[in-house]
């Protein structure tokens, strides 16, 4: 499996029979690649920065909570809070046995009961750590112990051409206590290769 991020919280997730995308982008100024997904998770259909029209072709569309398959890729779509207690979802996708979350720009300083039972045995943490109008770094790495994935890979922070007023990387990291993450275009990963002591920081450069 091999995840790409494309700045905010937009990534693709490549496996052996299906591509997931999930929240293009539009108006942030980075510009969001085209390409054909099978499978497109939103987590916000009133988010005046998602822009499903920035793929190409037809997607199968989950912008909901409930639980989904398609073409073995498990979804689950878990009910959270935005700033000002306004709704979104969050998902749980299982790729080739690889547990994902993508939590959105969530802005509870905790997890729920609920929420948890369901994030349980995440492998890969796809969390924002910029602030604004989601986590900042303390409350980033408050979640983080929360859910104790065996990888996290930061999102929603401030990158060279985003025209959006976020925190750098950088407060997160420190924040943490990470003095030299993985840096990379893109993420390969089989279960097999998942770490199994301390959770690991990997930093996708925006592609």
């Amino acid at each position: 499996m091999t995840i790409f991020w494309h700045g905010q919280g937009a990534f693709k997730i490549v496996d052996k029979e299906v591509v997931v995308a999930i929240d293009p982008h539009d108006k942030t100024g980075l510009k969001m690649p085209k390409f054909q997904a099978s499978v497109l998770l939103v987590t916000d259909t009133k988010d005046e920065y998602i822009n499903s029209d920035a793929l190409r072709g037809d997607s199968f569309v989950i912008d909901g909570d409930g639980e989904y398959e398609v073409k073995n890729v498990f979804v689950y779509g878990i009910p959270a809070t935005k700033k000002d207690d306004e709704k979104f979802t969050i998902y749980l996708m299982e790729v080739e046995g690889i547990k994902i979350a993508h939590l959105g720009m969530i802005s509870q300083d905790t997890l729920t009961d609920e929420q948890m039972e369901i994030l349980e045995g995440v492998d890969i943490l796809l969390v924002p750590v910029g602030g604004g109008n989601t986590l900042n770094a303390t409350k980033a790495v408050k979640i983080i112990s929360q859910i104790q994935p065996r990888i996290v890979i930061p999102m929603y922070y401030k990158v060279p051409s985003l025209s959006l007023k976020l925190d750098g990387l950088e407060a997160f990291l420190k924040e943490y206590g990470v003095t030299k993450p993985e840096s990379m275009d893109k993420f390969k990963i089989s279960k097999k290769d998942l770490p199994q002591e301390e959770t690991k920081v990997v930093v996708l450069t925006v592609s």
